[in-house]
């Protein structure tokens, strides 16, 4: 069964650090395109970042850019997402979602999401 599952939000400081993992069973992250999403109470979902499979390029929303770093480590067919200098407009449900053919909006598979509140 294919299956991604996020991990690593929590309760967080204004300035504070985070670090989301997504890791994926019944499949390889290798081949994959993935992709780190958020959503906000009573907001859309939005793209916060993504990494190609091909080449390692990465994307991020002008928001999160210099702040967020995301990286793969194929051995543990695990995504990760370095968050720093948090802010409370960074509070959300975290989405990583993998697609075979590279970054996009439309991802063929997702997960069920961490919740990351910056708050003091």
């Amino acid at each position: 069964q294919l299956q991604l599952v996020e991990s690593g939000g929590g309760l967080v400081q204004p300035g504070g650090s985070l670090r989301l993992s997504c890791a994926a069973s019944g499949f390889t992250l290798d081949y994959h395109a993935i992709g780190w999403f958020r959503q906000a109470p009573g907001k859309e979902r939005e793209g916060v970042s993504c990494i190609s499979s091909s080449d390692g390029s990465t994307y991020y929303a002008d928001s999160v850019k210099g702040r967020f770093t995301i990286s793969r480590d194929n051995a543990k067919n695990t995504v990760y997402l370095q968050m720093n200098s948090l802010k409370p407009e960074d509070t959300a449900v975290y989405y990583c979602a993998a697609d075979g053919q590279g970054c996009g909006d439309d991802m063929d598979y997702w997960g069920k999401g961490t919740l990351v509140t910056v708050s003091s």
